[in-house]
């Protein structure tokens, strides 16, 4: 049975409580000079692929014992079986979260209601395989004779931010002769520059849609489909050009693709973590299934980590709870995530939708109103442009932001002393973050360029920087298939975790449904002579000036 506890009815929580009254005002910089072995007890690697130093975090080891007692109390343990054993975690929807089957690559049988599910998994890895192959070496040929040299993904959510960000990362790795774009977004703008660069002759679009009837990624893929015969003329070669990834056999059919150009997943396969599917298969397809199998393997390894790690040594579980410490403690509203490689530029973006529409919940697993702060808001850009837009809202703003800093020690782009300049800002943002700069070392410092007594009392105040700003730091070796495989399954778990300690379903998402059922309503009404029904006075009014802007 999954866990069903108040975190704020535990013991645990008490004494957090009390601990933080003691410890809120201990400084890192104090901590760090009286704990020489801080480093190496608040540090992990994995694999020796991946370092997670959380030394600069305001913890001190009775704040970890604490945290990792309400992980126990919460029912933690039984949660993580829970979802490796293929259980409704979901039980909003009576399914199962059972992505973690999606890259088992060990021979052990993975069940969802007693039934193994790998036989299926691999299946369709075996079709997506031949399929990029058939792509990357020139053998799929479109309707003229000519073979595929671009790519379009068309989808969202979950259908789009994995497989864009996932080809973003892996550019490195892409076939040189094909190129991949992702169409999502219903404004016409996105979908028309993709188009305006397309030739359709050697243009094919995935369209994934799990229902087939996703209003945003069916719009834009009908404009495809139209651009598409308007040029080729003949309804039979959109089996060439067009590929499905969903579970509607007759809808996919009724589109005019192919049903052997479908490829399926599961009811148990969330959007958000879909891209472990055949979801991924713009992507394999362009960096090939070679690299997208790395990718699942680093995935599996992370996933055996997190079921069978202690608490105490469990990335993951290490990364949910001192998220909670300072969103339930200290008060912190955001989270911010920020990746020194220009590569994953949409990392942040794709975190964002798995933390917020995963845990940006208020009803208990109990069906009440939770008393107590879940999801984050989670946010993010590449180092070191942030630098120059927020991190002065980091250093010295009244917020409070814990931050991920994330680098690669090793680069794909060796140009010049690019990277070494890159790493040195990245190890100097968390080592700010941490010491800040007191009122004597700033008197100090103006005094030594001149500054007079006047000016030093005038400025002071406006260039001490507190410090003490929590943050982590995530390095890897290089941002290798394997490597990125890893960090994503470590942030889905992270996001579990959190789940299950706020006492929350982190598998459904029903706060998105109101938005698409009123937009459906409301469609019809902005033509000219569309029907009229009751709205508040402030949408009325929207929708009437929409229909004298357009009509005029």
């Amino acid at each position: 049975m999954f866990p069903r506890v108040d975190p704020t009815s535990t013991e645990s929580w008490r004494k957090l409580e009390e601990h933080y009254l003691r410890i809120k005002d201990l400084h890192m910089r104090d901590l760090f000079r009286e704990d020489p072995g801080r480093f190496e007890r608040f540090s992990i690697w994995f694999e020796d692929e991946i370092l997670v130093d959380f030394s600069k975090n305001r913890v001190v080891d009775e704040t970890m014992e604490l945290l990792i007692s309400l992980a126990r109390e919460c029912g933690l343990p039984q949660a993580i079986e829970s979802l490796f054993q293929g259980e409704p975690v979901n039980e909003t929807e009576g399914r199962a979260a059972f992505h973690v089957a999606l890259r088992n690559l060990s021979s052990e049988p993975m069940r969802v209601l007693g039934q193994d599910v790998m036989p299926q998994v691999r299946e369709v890895l075996e079709k997506m395989r031949e399929f990029s192959e058939s792509v990357r070496q020139g053998k799929w040929l479109g309707y003229t004779g000519k073979p595929i040299s671009h790519l379009v993904n068309i989808g969202i959510g979950g259908s789009d931010l994995g497989p864009r960000m996932v080809a973003q990362c892996l550019r490195p790795y892409g076939h040189p002769r094909i190129s991949v774009d992702f169409v999502s977004n219903v404004d016409g703008a996105e979908i028309s520059r993709v188009l305006e660069k397309s030739d359709p002759e050697t243009t094919l679009f995935f369209i994934s849609s799990k229902s087939f009837t996703t209003q945003e990624t069916m719009t834009n893929a009908m404009t495809a489909r139209k651009w598409f015969l308007d040029r080729a003329k003949d309804e039979r070669h959109i089996a060439k050009h067009f590929v499905a990834i969903s579970t509607r056999r007759d809808l996919v059919e009724r589109f005019g693709i192919d049903p052997r150009n479908m490829f399926v997943f599961w009811d148990w396969v969330g959007g958000r973590f879909s891209v472990w599917s055949a979801i991924g298969l713009s992507v394999c397809c362009y960096v090939g299934f070679e690299r997208f199998q790395e990718m699942l393997l680093g995935a599996h390894r992370m996933d055996l980590h997190f079921r069978n790690a202690a608490l105490e040594r469990n990335i993951p579980v290490i990364l949910a709870l001192l998220s909670i410490w300072y969103n339930n403690f200290f008060g912190a509203e955001t989270e911010a995530v920020i990746p020194y490689d220009q590569s994953m530029e949409r990392f942040p973006a794709y975190l964002q939708q798995a933390s917020m529409e995963s845990n940006g919940k208020s009803a208990t697993r109990l069906g009440r109103r939770a008393t107590w702060s879940t999801a984050p808001i989670l946010w993010g850009e590449p180092g070191t442009n942030g630098q120059h837009a927020f991190f002065q809202l980091l250093h010295q703003g009244t917020r409070l932001v814990p931050v991920d800093f994330l680098a690669p020690a090793r680069t794909h782009y060796p140009v010049g002393n690019h990277h070494a300049i890159l790493l040195a800002n990245f190890l100097a943002q968390s080592e700010a973050l941490m010491v800040g700069k007191t009122q004597e070392e700033v008197r100090r410092e103006l005094a030594s360029l001149g500054r007079s007594e006047e000016e030093i009392e005038r400025l002071f105040p406006h260039m001490t920087l507190e410090g003490n700003r929590p943050s982590n730091t995530i390095l890897f070796r290089k941002l290798t298939p394997w490597v990125l495989g890893a960090l994503m399954a470590m942030y889905e778990h992270k996001i579990f975790v959190q789940g299950v300690i706020w006492n929350i379903y982190s598998f459904d998402q029903w706060g998105v449904e109101l938005g698409k059922q009123l937009a459906k309503r409301i469609l019809p009404e902005l033509e000219e002579s569309g029907p009229q029904v009751p709205h508040d006075s402030s949408t009325r009014g929207l929708i009437d000036a929409i229909r004298s802007m357009r009509g005029s």
